[in-house]
C-alpha cells in the first residue's frame, strides 16, 4: 500500500475508533445523566405514558391517575381526600416532581424499579403496556380522619403509632393542600401560590417541623431519673424546693399550679411541676440527659421511609439543661418523635422502628417487599416503663389529661404547653402525648401539637386543645380493632 493510502486508512480508522468511543461514552458512562437530564423530553414523555401505581390504605386506593388533554404527557396524578392524605402521599406533579411516599417509592409507582425488570421485559415481549406497582401503607383511614378532622382549622400535627410494631397509623398536618391541583403540566401557578403561602400548607409538620415539646418531655426526664437511680420510688417525696433556683443563675424556676413542693414523681407528673423536673434534669446532668433522649430517638433523623428531621436535645450548660428537662430552652421535637416516646413507654420500654409502608406490590399484586418490624432501642427497663405507665395513667385519671379519658379503656398521657418566641412573646403550643391500653395490649400511641394562633392565650393548654384530638384518634384505632 502506498504512503498516501496508508495515511487515509489510518485516519479513517481513527475516526471509526473515536466514533466507537463516543458511542460507548454516551450509552454507558453518560446514560444516567442523560436519562435524568431535565431537557430530555423523551424520558418525561415515557414517565407519564401510563398510569402510576397506587398508594393503598385499608385495602383501598387513595390515589388515581387520569388521562390528560392538550399535552404529550398522557396521564397525571389525582388524589382522593387529597388534603387529608397529603402528609402521607406527598405529591407527584408533572411540573415540580415528587415528594414524600410519591418520591421515595417513585420507582415502584412508575414501574421503573429494578425489581420489576423481569415483569417489564415479559410485558415488552407480549406487547402489554407497562404498569406501576402499588405501595401498601400501615395507615388507618379512621385514625387519619379523626386526626385531620380533630385539627380542623387549627394549625398543628398528629402522629399515631402502634407501639408493638412501630407501624404508623396516622400522620396528619394542617393546614394542608390537595396535591391534585398542581399535578398537571400547566399548574405551575397553583404550586407557586401554595409554596408562597405564609401558613406553609405544604410543610409536613408531623415529620419536618420541630417544636419545644414543653411538659410532654417530662416523661423523658422522669425516665432519665429512674434509669439513673435519682428516683426509685415514684410515690416517695423528692427534695424539690418551690420555687427552685436555677444553677449558676439568679433566676428561679416556678410552677403554674399544683402541689409541687417536694412532690413525689407521680404528683409532679400529674401536676406538671417545673421545679421537680428541672431539678431532676440538673441532678441527672446534661450528658446522661442526652444519652436518655437519644435512646428515645433524639439527635438522629428517622426514615419511615420518608425522612423525618432530627429532634434535638443539645449539649448545654447547667441552667439550660435544667430548662431542657422541662421541654424548653433548645430542646425541640417533632410530633413523630414524641409519639415514639409514648410508644416506648406503652410497649414496656421497647421502642420499635417507626414505618408506614407495609409492603410493595408488583402490578400483578405479587409482593415485592414485605416490611418486618424491627426494634430500634430499649430506652428504659420494663420495670421503669411500668412505673411511667402508672404515672401517665394518673395524669389522665385525675390530672391535667382528663379530657383524654375513654370509658372502659386505660389511657396514659402527658399534657404540655410549650413557650415560644423571645421572652415567651408568642402564643404557646399545646401538646398532648398518650397511649391507650385494652385487655389485648396497647394498640396505639399518639402525639398531638396545636399551634392555635386564633385562640385566647389563657385558653391554650395541652389538656384543652390537644387531648381531645388524641382521644378521638385512639378511639378510632380501638374501634377498628373490635
Amino acid at each position: 500500500m502506498n504512503k498516501p493510502l496508508r495515511r487515509i486508512a489510518i485516519f479513517c480508522g481513527l475516526l471509526v475508533l473515536a466514533l466507537l468511543i463516543r458511542d460507548n461514552w454516551l450509552q454507558y458512562v453518560q446514560a444516567d445523566a442523560l436519562q435524568s437530564d431535565k431537557n430530555n423530553r423523551r424520558v418525561t414523555i415515557e414517565r407519564y405514558a401510563s398510569p402510576r401505581g397506587d398508594i393503598i390504605v385499608d385495602g383501598k386506593s387513595i390515589t388515581d391517575s387520569v388521562e390528560t388533554t392538550g399535552t404529550d404527557l398522557n396521564y397525571k396524578r389525582t388524589y382522593k381526600n387529597g388534603e387529608m392524605w397529603a402528609p402521607v402521599t406527598g405529591f407527584a406533579s408533572q411540573i415540580v416532581g415528587t415528594s414524600q411516599l410519591e418520591g421515595v417509592e417513585d420507582g415502584i409507582l412508575t414501574g421503573n424499579d429494578d425489581r420489576l425488570f423481569f415483569r417489564n421485559t415479559l410485558d415488552m415481549i407480549t406487547g402489554k403496556k407497562k404498569e406501576g406497582g402499588n405501595v401498601v401503607t400501615t395507615l388507618s383511614a379512621a385514625a387519619q380522619k379523626a386526626a385531620f378532622e380533630g385539627l380542623g382549622s387549627k394549625k398543628g400535627a398528629v402522629a399515631a403509632i402502634d407501639p408493638s410494631t412501630g407501624a404508623i397509623l396516622a400522620l396528619a398536618s394542617t393546614p394542608s393542600y390537595d396535591p391534585s391541583v398542581f399535578a398537571g403540566l400547566n399548574d405551575g401557578d397553583k404550586f407557586d401560590k401554595l409554596d408562597k403561602d405564609a401558613d406553609k400548607p405544604m410543610l409536613n409538620r408531623a415529620l419536618r417541623e420541630t417544636y419545644p415539646p414543653g411538659s410532654t418531655f417530662k416523661v423523658v426526664t422522669a425516665a432519665a431519673a429512674l434509669e439513673n437511680g435519682e428516683v426509685t420510688d415514684i410515690d416517695a417525696k423528692t427534695d424539690s424546693p418551690d420555687p427552685w433556683p436555677l444553677p449558676l443563675s439568679t433566676d428561679k424556676l416556678t410552677n403554674e399550679h399544683g402541689e409541687c413542693l417536694n412532690a413525689t414523681l407521680r404528683v409532679a407528673l400529674r401536676d406538671s411541676c417545673n421545679t421537680v423536673f428541672g431539678k431532676l434534669s440538673d441532678d441527672v446532668g446534661n450528658k446522661k440527659m442526652i444519652e436518655q433522649a437519644e435512646k428515645f430517638g433524639f439527635n438522629e433523623e428517622q426514615f419511615v421511609p420518608v425522612r423525618a428531621v432530627e429532634s434535638v436535645y443539645p449539649e448545654d450548660n447547667r441552667p439550660q439543661n435544667a430548662m431542657g428537662g422541662i421541654g424548653q430552652a433548645s430542646n425541640r421535637a417533632t410530633p413523630l418523635q414524641m409519639a415514639m416516646v409514648a410508644a416506648a413507654v406503652a410497649n414496656d420500654g421497647t421502642l420499635m422502628e417507626p414505618y408506614m409502608v407495609d409492603k410493595l406490590q408488583a402490578p400483578s399484586l405479587d409482593t415485592i417487599e414485605q416490611h418486618t418490624p424491627k426494634k430500634l432501642s430499649e430506652p428504659i427497663s420494663k420495670e421503669n416503663a411500668q412505673k411511667l405507665q402508672s404515672m401517665m395513667e394518673t395524669v389522665v385519671s385525675e390530672g391535667t389529661g382528663t379530657n383524654a379519658q375513654i370509658p372502659g379503656v386505660t389511657v396514659g398521657g402527658k399534657t404540655g404547653t410549650a413557650q415560644h418566641g423571645l421572652n415567651n412573646s408568642e402564643k404557646p403550643y399545646a401538646w398532648f402525648i398518650s397511649y391507650a391500653k385494652t385487655s389485648e395490649g396497647s394498640p396505639v400511641a399518639v402525639a398531638v401539637v396545636v399551634e392555635d394562633g386564633s385562640a385566647n392565650r389563657d385558653d391554650i393548654s395541652g389538656g384543652g386543645l390537644a387531648a381531645p384530638i388524641a382521644k378521638a384518634v385512639m378511639q378510632a384505632v380501638i374501634d377498628r380493632k373490635k
